[in-house]
């Protein structure tokens, strides 16, 4: 009786265990996280926040919240605290097994009939290696890791751990890779290369940590075995994998992938081809291709290595890796962009696996149409994945920098010729208060855009190592304000001529004018540059990377001068569509007075500047539309560069007044030339000339 007590309590007690893990079970199912009793754990929380002064870098650092161990490293940047390094992590060789060797230490309902001595409820030796755990528990595939994996928050902590578990995995367990292994082993990749898990591959302190997962992969990948001629091997939302069959007698073969960033957006596309004389080099007996595709691989890559210089331009496509045969040198690529824009232009490139970076002579440019890009890459046992580089958001092309380096030259030439021009008409121009604003107008726009066009030039050929000097930042201010001073000169010549048509009767004197005109001309640029330059400079976001002009990408400090200039161009263009309403009303009564005569003049040259200028930034404005066409940069280039040359012909030549008064002053030149000659040629001076 005693020995039947003493079982029916062994097998509630174990009825009970049972039940329990039954629970436990249904809430660690495929895909699910584990819970903490106040909710889901949060990645990265720590105990408390750094304490004591903030200086400029300095380091502190503060243990994670449980049930993670490590700590989170801070750096004081700009007065605050801000996270640098996370080693939060949950994961353990012994935890990734512990739920199996609890399920090894129980027995299924049908035991109830061992005797009580056969039954060993003692704990299972430690786990001393992931191979270890792996050849005990799951020797067919990793099924037995997916569950703790899966369930596992993505810190950084984590992620690093997964990693070096897949190294390990790829480096002890890969003598016999099935497609079982392969499958369950991109799960677990798959679940640190989701979009959520992205921001976190940041603070992991080994910066290698992404190149050692896309190494891991293609080594395991190299040690599978295909038995059908073409297999789809994984196919998880952001790995996938295909494999086929080759010999030297094999057409050429393609890979076609098709991966999203997420599961909301549409896929980005991506093939691999082996052309046929490649294929020629197999041997008779048959051989294999395996190709990975990576959607966002490229991002973390971008990530981790954004401080290294070998790495200034994203990724702008999927990462394909490819794991060919001996004999194989070559392969073509044809990638899909992500970013679409038609001034991101792309660059094949390989990732060197020792080097450790992106290889721009691993592959070369074949063809770019549209948003696809075909490559042409040398295939090695160091090179082995491939992709797009985004160059900066430029167009590099011979033809728009001869159309810049010819327009601007003409330009500047223009200009000067036009300041001449008016200095030498000035006092035979200026009779009336209004054509003296007018020409004041168009002195200040010819002078603007000189000097604006003069520091362009300096900024072009100014050293990009020395873009982070103050200098940079000088030649950023005066070019700012010298294009912006050139616009609101023009809105203030268009609020001159609505005054002329408005107010008849009654005129503003010319000193109150010129003052208005000072304060918008040169007073409103110079408080937006100041401002952008007092809010920017700070956060380091007042200038490109690239270049010694206005930032767009951190800080949009390119809309402080964008808004303003396209403002003043609509503004302009309604200016000249009231002009045109009230020039073809008829006049009553008397001829118009001759201040009324100016402004139609007046009215006449802006009509034509106006529409000049506001097409050219119409061009500007199409050329930061994505897929935009090569002939709309190449027409914003030729309007902007050529503007000095159309101010001289529509400002200046243009006006009969002007060429009236150039006349005259040639005339007056040369009466004055002949009265000294003839003078020099009268009796008088014969006679002293004789006398001498």
């Amino acid at each position: 009786m005693k020995s039947q007590a003493t079982m029916i309590c062994c097998l509630m007690l174990f009825l009970a265990i049972e039940c329990s893990h039954y629970r436990s079970k249904i809430h660690i199912k495929d895909g699910d996280k584990l819970q903490h009793p106040e909710g889901k754990l949060k990645t990265g929380r720590i105990q408390e926040k750094c304490r004591g002064p903030c200086i400029p870098a300095s380091n502190c650092s503060q243990p994670c919240a449980q049930p993670f161990h490590g700590e989170i490293g801070f750096t004081c940047h700009q007065n605050k605290w801000q996270k640098s390094t996370e080693t939060c992590t949950s994961l353990s060789v012994e935890t990734l097994f512990k739920q199996d060797f609890n399920s090894a230490s129980r027995l299924p309902l049908a035991a109830s009939s061992i005797p009580v001595h056969v039954l060993d409820f003692r704990a299972p030796e430690p786990v001393k290696s992931v191979a270890q755990g792996i050849r005990r528990n799951c020797p067919i595939d990793y099924a037995c890791i997916l569950d703790v994996v899966k369930s596992s928050e993505a810190t950084s902590g984590n992620i690093a751990f997964i990693v070096e578990l897949l190294r390990n995995i790829s480096t002890d367990l890969s003598d016999n890779v099935t497609q079982d292994k392969m499958k369950s082993y991109s799960e677990v990749a798959n679940h640190i290369l989701d979009t959520a898990a992205i921001s976190n591959w940041a603070f992991i302190p080994d910066k290698n940590t992404s190149s050692d997962l896309l190494q891991s992969v293609n080594l395991f990948a190299r040690q599978l075995r295909l038995h059908n001629e073409s297999e789809n091997l994984v196919d998880e939302l952001f790995i996938q994998a295909k494999g086929l069959r080759i010999n030297h007698n094999t057409s050429e073969e393609k890979f076609n992938f098709s991966a999203s960033m997420n599961s909301t957006t549409e896929g980005i596309l991506g093939m691999i081809e082996i052309p046929t004389q490649e294929l020629w080099n197999l041997p008779p007996n048959a051989s294999q291709a395996i190709s990975i595709a990576f959607p966002t691989l490229g991002t973390i890559l971008r990530e981790v290595h954004l401080q290294n210089v070998s790495l200034p331009r994203p990724v702008n496509g999927l990462v394909l890796s490819v794991i060919l045969p001996e004999g194989l040198k070559q392969v073509l690529f044809t990638f899909e962009k992500i970013n679409k824009s038609r001034s991101a232009r792309a660059q094949c490139v390989g990732w060197h696996s020792r080097k450790r970076r992106w290889d721009e002579t691993a592959c070369e440019t074949t063809l770019e149409i549209m948003n696809r890009v075909k490559c042409l890459c040398n295939y090695t046992n160091m090179v082995m994945s491939f992709s797009i580089l985004m160059s900066p958001k430029s167009i590099d092309n011979k033809v728009l920098d001869y159309i810049t380096c010819i327009g601007l030259s003409i330009s500047i030439f223009s200009l000067i010729l036009c300041l001449i021009v008016e200095a030498a008409v000035w006092s035979r121009v200026v009779v009336t208060e209004v054509s003296y604003i007018r020409h004041v107008c168009i002195v200040n726009i010819a002078v603007s855009l000189l000097i604006a066009n003069v520091w362009f030039i300096i900024n072009s050929n100014f050293h990009k190592k020395a873009q982070d000097s103050n200098w940079c930042v000088a030649l950023t201010f005066f070019s700012h304000f010298f294009y912006l001073s050139l616009f609101f000169w023009m809105f203030f010549q268009a609020l001159l001529i609505i005054y002329g048509i408005l107010v008849v009767f009654c005129r503003m004197m010319k000193s109150r004018m010129m003052a208005i005109g000072f304060a918008v001309g040169y007073g409103c640029p110079l408080v937006i540059a100041g401002t952008t330059v007092a809010v920017t400079v700070p956060e380091k976001g007042y200038m490109r990377p690239d270049a010694c002009w206005l930032n767009w990408d951190s800080t949009k400090a390119l809309l402080a001068f964008a808004v303003p200039a396209l403002v003043i161009v609509a503004v302009n263009l309604v200016v000249v569509l009231v002009v045109a309403v009230n020039t073809q009303r008829p006049s009553i009564g008397s001829s118009k007075s001759q201040d009324l005569a100016i402004i139609m003049r007046i009215s006449k040259n802006v009509a034509i500047l106006t529409p000049l200028l506001g097409l050219t930034w119409g061009f500007g404005v199409a050329t930061l539309l994505e897929g935009t066409s090569l002939i709309f940069h190449i027409i914003f280039a030729l309007l902007n560069a050529f503007q000095g040359f159309f101010i001289l012909l529509f400002g200046t030549i243009m006006d009969h007044k002007i060429r009236d008064a150039l006349k005259m002053r040639m005339s007056s030149l040369k009466g004055r030339s002949r009265a000294a000659e003839n003078a020099s040629l009268s009796p008088t001076n014969r006679s002293k000339l004789m006398n001498r």
